[in-house]
């Protein structure tokens, strides 16, 4: 289980939004920090196969991103999901997992175990029109988790929850990086740092540091801010 990026670019005529990144990512949970506009989003629609890179390759297991085995094991929430405010919370999740292919008695099932996940269990059938903002985020959350999705992208996932949820959220995600690879990204350095086994830092588009975080290198989010100072 490896995602492998190499020397991926992605320029909008003059700008270089991401420029020459390289990394593998294998198992684990993986934190990818950077202020707005350092090319975290950017980075994370060409992993989904969303944007296409103006140069380099993203495979996972030799498999490329714009295949459709690919896509099989990819799950995605991005920073502004669109819901259909008049679908229950069940019937939104059984309508994506149709558009995702998953059989019907598979997608009852899944969507019954995802609503429980992320406590939504009690309010199934109430529309989703009707939901707080944090509430979307956790539908958003497993509608991401759908497939069973082996590469899981959570662009800000943590938005829009209460520090309550924001906790309970990020054990669901130490628990999801156990069997699958997790690119997590936000501004909220906390969220990172007691959840992430590896860290990614960007700025101007290109990766500034990746790697392990303990105690001994010194406080992160000091760190974070002094990059973006």
């Amino acid at each position: 289980m490896k995602l492998t990026i190499d020397r991926v670019s992605k320029q909008y005529k003059n700008l270089i939004a991401v420029d020459r990144i390289s990394a593998d990512l294998e198992k684990g949970v993986y934190g990818l920090l950077g202020a707005n506009g350092a090319g975290k989003t950017t980075l994370m629609r060409m992993i989904c196969g969303i944007l296409k890179p103006t140069g380099g390759t993203i495979t996972y297991d030799g498999i490329d991103v714009g295949e459709e085995a690919y896509r099989a094991i990819l799950g995605y929430l991005p920073q502004d999901f669109g819901y259909y405010p008049e679908f229950s919370a069940t019937d939104f999740l059984l309508y994506l997992a149709a558009l995702k292919g998953i059989p019907k008695a598979q997608a009852k099932r899944r969507t019954t175990e995802l609503l429980e996940l992320v406590s939504l269990q009690d309010v199934r059938h109430k529309k989703v029109k009707t939901f707080s903002g944090g509430m979307k985020q956790r539908l958003g959350i497993a509608q991401a988790l759908l497939n069973e999705p082996k590469l899981l992208i959570l662009d800000e996932p943590t938005a829009g929850l209460d520090p309550k949820e924001r906790v309970r959220f990020r054990e669901l995600i130490e628990s999801l990086g156990r069997e699958s690879i997790v690119l997590l990204s936000t501004h909220i350095v906390s969220d990172i740092e007691h959840i992430a086994d590896e860290i990614l830092m960007m700025k101007g588009g290109q990766l500034i540091y990746q790697g392990k975080w303990n105690g001994m290198k010194g406080d992160l989010e000091q760190f974070y801010l002094e990059q973006n100072a």
